[in-house]
């Protein structure tokens, strides 16, 4: 028997329900390191954020859809759960990475242009 399809629609919709989760919450909760780099220019903030969020999307299902093309032929349900959970495990790992690298970028950023302000 043929699981392709069934794996297809798992990944697929975990997939799309990881990276929406993910995108909102970044959204939400980035707002204000994008607030203080822009020294308080919410306008400036909520449209940075903003397209900062569609090519998190874009990028994200691009890599998710592009992922259909490298699987293999699945027989078994053991193959299944392994092979929807290394593609679901490696889309975290990728957004773990991405999202440490645009933190570190943000840190260098605001150090070169003393954006931010620790207050103790």
């Amino acid at each position: 028997m043929n699981f392709n399809i069934l794996a297809y629609a798992t990944y697929g919709l975990l997939t799309c329900y990881i990276i929406l989760w993910v995108g909102r919450l970044f959204h939400k909760n980035g707002r204000i390191f994008i607030l203080s780099l822009f020294k308080n220019n919410v306008a400036l903030t909520d449209t940075t954020n903003d397209l900062l969020l569609m090519g998190y999307y874009l990028l994200n299902i691009g890599y998710a859809v592009i992922q259909f093309s490298y699987w293999k032929q699945i027989q078994t349900f053991e193959d299944l759960i392994s092979s929807i959970a290394l593609k679901t495990g490696t889309l975290l790992f990728v957004l773990v990475c991405m999202h440490y690298f645009n933190m570190l970028g943000i840190y260098f950023f605001a150090k070169k242009t003393n954006s931010f302000t620790i207050k103790s």
